[in-house]
């Protein structure tokens, strides 16, 4: 190898002036594993509270839900903080219907009549398409004839 191209080389491992240490690797920055230590020490400072015993969490958000099954749920009342941690589904509003029904608060309310409108117009198209069906006006005169 040349020499020019070896001093180049070593130039771009140096950390500091002419005649210090080369580094050996480069230096990986863990940054997921301290943001998670700087929030649960600020959550610390709250002083939340896990909260035993609930199985599931929903949190409502126009037309979709977003839904915690098993979560982990801390809490710090006076700060009025609640942290819901685990794994999650975004689902849309109707197909979480009928086990939802008892959670939902007067702000779902116009969710729920839109979705209910949306039921009934399908349902009001295919009345007026029933040619297979005849018309029977009065049972009497029909079973007389």
């Amino acid at each position: 190898m040349d020499r020019a191209k070896l001093e180049k080389m070593a130039a771009t491992v140096r950390t500091g002036g002419k005649g210090s240490v080369r580094r050996k690797k480069k230096a990986v920055h863990k940054t997921t594993t301290t943001d998670d230590k700087r929030l649960q020490n600020t959550l610390k400072r709250l002083g939340v509270q896990t909260i035993p015993g609930i199985e599931e969490v929903n949190i409502f958000k126009d037309d979709t839900v977003i839904h915690f099954t098993g979560p982990k749920v801390q809490a710090a009342i006076p700060a009025n903080t609640f942290v819901v941690s685990g794994p999650s589904q975004t689902k849309k509003l109707q197909d979480m219907l009928p086990d939802i029904l008892n959670q939902l608060g007067p702000d779902s309310l116009a969710n729920l009549k839109k979705i209910a409108s949306q039921y009934e117009t399908p349902k009001a198209a295919a009345g007026g398409d029933d040619d297979d069906v005849p018309d029977v006006e009065n049972f009497e005169d029909t079973s007389k004839k």
